[in-house]
């Protein structure tokens, strides 16, 4: 007996939303993936917000972006923020469920594709250290290590630093969370210099309205970066 199928006899793979017994490790079952808002259709090509009518070729811009300016090439999310896909990314972000960030892989490499290059760099949203501290681990870089494993591209998981603590974003207009995070990114002192000449894909678990990837893509230009593309793993639909 292979010891995976040992394993599983003794504790049977289980929902990673509700707990309910699933055929492998690192999956959701069939009523929690239902429950679960895919982004798979049109949507933005710079914020990757959902929009109506069905994905097609040429590139289309949601009315935000065509109004704001985006300092990065592309942009995508695999969920809209709601139903299962918050509870994952809560759990992710609060709940020491790493193992969201492991399946979350193939999910972020899979939306990910038109964007990735033979020369692509996934590099997470850096946390400041206190926070770091605080939470033991930064989630954007457990998920990038994941989209790396799975896409076979390389990561950077200490390119960029966050020099100075920010408040946080949660309650912030869409002005006032960019104000607050100007100037909060930079490329590390050493290892910044791994951006330069890059493909950057700048990973995040969250995307509300572009301030903190606004602010990491300044920094991966700033270093040298050839270009710059994004992409969260859940996307809130209103910024406002």
């Amino acid at each position: 007996m292979r010891l995976q199928t040992a394993i599983h006899a003794v504790f049977p793979p289980e929902c990673l939303c509700c707990g309910a017994r699933v055929q492998t490790d690192y999956a959701i079952c069939a009523a929690c993936w239902g429950d679960t808002p895919h982004i798979d259709g049109a949507a933005c090509d710079k914020c990757g917000i959902p929009l109506p009518g069905i994905e097609e070729d040429n590139p289309i811009r949601c009315d935000t972006c065509l109004s704001l300016a985006r300092p990065w090439d592309r942009g995508r999310a695999v969920f809209a923020y709601g139903g299962t896909a918050r509870r994952l990314v809560l759990g992710l972000k609060h709940g020491d469920r790493a193992e969201i960030a492991r399946a979350a892989g193939p999910w972020l490499t899979a939306r990910a594709a038109p964007m990735l290059t033979p020369q692509t760099l996934a590099v997470p949203i850096p946390l400041h250290r206190w926070r770091l501290l605080k939470r033991r681990f930064n989630q954007s870089a457990l998920l990038a290590h994941a989209l790396g494993h799975a896409a076979g591209v390389k990561v950077a998981p200490q390119a960029l630093i966050r020099p100075r603590a920010t408040r946080s974003q949660d309650g912030l207009t869409r002005q006032a969370r960019f104000e607050n995070l100007h100037g909060a990114i930079a490329p590390h002192p050493r290892h910044g210099a791994t951006l330069k000449g890059r493909d950057v894909l700048l990973i995040d678990d969250v995307m509300t309205s572009g301030a903190t990837f606004a602010a990491a893509t300044g920094a991966c230009l700033k270093a040298g970066a050839k270009n710059v593309c994004v992409i969260a793993l859940a996307r809130v639909a209103k910024d406002d």
